[in-house]
């Protein structure tokens, strides 16, 4: 098949994951072409059947801020009329799926294409919900010819905010078992060797609650001498630090910025702190479970179908930033305990998650689209 994605290239879960499948889906053969504001974040080298194609910005002194939107459509219809695309895959319903369904409508019946939408969370959650883009979320999955959501959670909350004419279908994200396997690299020199090591890895938005993490550390690190790395960049760096100097323990954190090959840092945690307000998945949880690594996160959103509270890790209220740290403070004095949940979770990743199985889900659904 000949297949378009178009997805935020950034270091978030929806970029990766999207990248990830087109990817997997060029090394089983298919065409994948690439349509994005910048190169993907996972997209670094050169891959057999993958082609990149960038959106050019437009300056023009009457548009105080350039449409995107209309930009992206026109590009997915050139890369269409070049080189025929049978199923476009749009990540997020804005406006990635919006601009895919403006280009199919711009080109001849014999160029048309099937539209697969994705969704990934905030896209329904923040910005499909607010009234100013409610109307036009809503017209580009009903328009989409199949909607997917990366959770049940998430196909429920589409379900009940917009009331679609047809059911979303859940296609879970995936982690690749090869790459994420609990191997860490000869750099995790990241504490000293009394030192236990807590991870956290986000966007550092507000929604990922970065200042809960510290605060539980401050709480843990009273118990357990510890260390905490901090992984990824974003507007609550600075609460985040903030937070840290008061308590007077900024000595103890280390802050490694964005990480591309995050595979080779993650095995090196003792423990995942990622106590979010919701997550509509939890892709970094899932990545930790590969590494057999135990998550310590929120009972909310759909995390609570990634980690098995109790088994692979615990889930708390948000917020409940002593219970988060009580059971931290458990695992960490308990290397057994914390070594078994971490082989659980590398079960659950491999039985629930993996990349083949997911990665067949999709390529089912667009020979499905296809045969219509």
């Amino acid at each position: 098949m000949r297949i378009g994605i178009t997805c935020h290239p950034s270091a978030g879960g929806s970029g990766i994951i999207a990248t990830d499948l087109g990817i997997a889906l060029a090394e089983r053969g298919h065409t994948v072409h690439f349509v994005t504001s910048e190169p993907p974040f996972r997209l670094t080298q050169f891959h057999r059947n993958v082609h990149s194609h960038i959106v050019s910005q437009i300056s023009y002194p009457l548009l105080r801020q350039s449409p995107g939107g209309l930009t992206l459509a026109a590009k997915i219809a050139d890369v269409v009329d070049e080189y025929g695309i049978d199923v476009w895959h749009a990540h997020y319903a804005i406006p990635n799926a919006a601009s895919a369904i403006i280009a199919r409508s711009m080109l001849p019946d014999d160029k048309r294409f099937k539209v697969v939408t994705t969704l990934h969370g905030t896209d329904i959650t923040l910005v499909g919900t607010d009234p100013s883009f409610y109307r036009v979320t809503r017209y580009a999955m009903e328009q989409s010819d199949a909607v997917t959501a990366v959770s049940n959670w998430l196909r429920d909350a589409t379900e009940r905010e917009f009331n679609l004419s047809r059911p979303v279908r859940t296609i879970y994200n995936f982690v690749d078992l090869q790459k994420y396997r609990g191997v860490p690299s000869n750099r995790c020199d990241l504490a000293t060797p009394d030192e236990k090591v807590i991870m956290h890895i986000s966007n550092f938005r507000p929604v990922k609650r970065v200042t809960d993490v510290v605060r539980a550390f401050k709480r843990v690190l009273d118990r357990v001498p510890a260390s905490l790395v901090m992984i990824g960049d974003g507007p609550e760096k600075i609460s985040a630090d903030g937070v840290a100097r008061q308590l007077g323990i900024t000595d103890k954190i280390k802050y490694l910025g964005i990480i591309e090959n995050i595979e080779s840092v993650l095995p090196c945690a003792d423990l995942i702190f990622q106590p979010s307000e919701h997550e509509s998945f939890g892709l970094v949880p899932l990545e930790a479970m590969a590494c057999g690594v135990p998550v310590i996160g929120t009972a909310s959103g759909g995390i609570t179908e990634v980690v098995q509270h109790g088994v692979t890790g615990y889930l708390c209220e948000v917020g409940d930033i002593e219970t988060m740290a009580k059971y931290a403070v458990q695992l960490l004095t308990n290397p057994q305990q914390a070594h078994d949940m971490g082989q659980e979770g590398r079960k659950r990743a491999t039985n629930l998650f993996s990349k083949e199985q997911r990665v067949k889900e999709y390529e089912d659904l667009y020979a499905e689209l296809l045969e219509k």
